[in-house]
């Protein structure tokens, strides 16, 4: 398990391209072609980076590519959904011998 805090993407794009390349909310949303309530969202951190988001973002930006913003946006979300694992009630199943059987996670 991570143990840091990741940060959110929106956070990302906001601190390296947004503010160093000088632009307005409205001017990044008028080039990746969404609204800037959108984009607004996305940097305060309420909403996530969407697949046609980070498509959007790679198209506009040339890199980095749709998968990264998609694996910051993962690990993100899955550091946060750690953090309240405690609420998570499930009843695992007893696998036995049948675990050989599973994929191998990595």
């Amino acid at each position: 398990m991570s143990m840091y805090n990741p940060a959110h993407p929106g956070e990302i794009l906001k601190e390296l391209v947004i503010e160093p390349l000088g632009l307005s909310i409205k001017e990044m949303a008028y080039h990746l072609g969404i609204n800037r309530e959108t984009l607004s969202k996305i940097l305060s951190e309420r909403s996530a980076i969407t697949p046609e988001i980070a498509l959007r973002l790679e198209m506009t930006l040339g890199k980095p590519n749709a998968a990264h913003w998609l694996r910051l946006q993962n690990a993100f979300d899955l550091w946060q959904a750690r953090q309240h694992s405690t609420d998570i009630h499930v009843i695992p199943f007893d696998l036995g011998n049948m675990g050989h059987m599973l994929p191998a996670t990595s």
